[in-house]
């Protein structure tokens, strides 16, 4: 039995599976989890733990800065791939190579968008990557970002066996 499949579907499975892409949405995200992250006053604390009195009186309570902690980087999560419609695509003119850049400022500073295009395409595929990658691996970024792991980009990003599965689930299910 053929099964149709829309063009736009067809467009996100090639796309997912196209490793530039992921490792794109992927660093994209790390970025912008960092910067949400610094964004958090480093004074704020959290108390985590145990509420419940154990045997000898004391409580298993401990602080951890509120920017770290899992509950502030799921809420940061949930809205971190909207941010991905803040991204521009440019081709290296002597490689033809694609990368994707902020195109959006946080602040007032200037940037030069005169190689970026804006396609919405492109955003939509690159919002699409990021989901993917916060559904099938949200536990190790809550891991890396709540241990203020070094270079998280290189252990999550470039791990290209992690995104492999993404691709054969993907296809596997569309």
């Amino acid at each position: 039995q053929l099964k149709f499949i829309e063009p736009a579907k067809l467009v996100l499975v090639y796309l997912m599976c196209v490793p530039s892409l992921l490792h794109t949405a992927c660093r994209a995200l790390v970025d912008e989890m960092e910067w949400a992250i610094s964004q958090v006053d480093p004074k704020k604390m959290i108390q985590t733990g145990s509420f419940r009195i154990n045997p000898d009186g004391s409580q298993s309570i401990r602080e951890v800065p509120l920017a770290r902690s899992e509950g502030n980087l799921l809420e940061l999560m949930e809205g971190v791939c909207e941010r991905m419609e803040d991204y521009g695509e440019v081709t290296d003119p002597s490689t033809d190579r694609k990368s994707y850049v902020r195109i959006k400022p946080r602040s007032g500073e200037a940037m030069d968008l005169s190689e970026a295009t804006l396609d919405s395409r492109v955003t939509a595929s690159l919002k699409f990557a990021c989901e993917t990658i916060v559904e099938h691996h949200e536990d190790e970024i809550i891991e890396f970002f709540a241990h203020e792991t070094d270079n998280v980009k290189d252990k999550l990003c470039i791990n290209s066996k992690s995104f492999q599965h993404i691709c054969i689930i993907f296809n596997k299910y569309n």
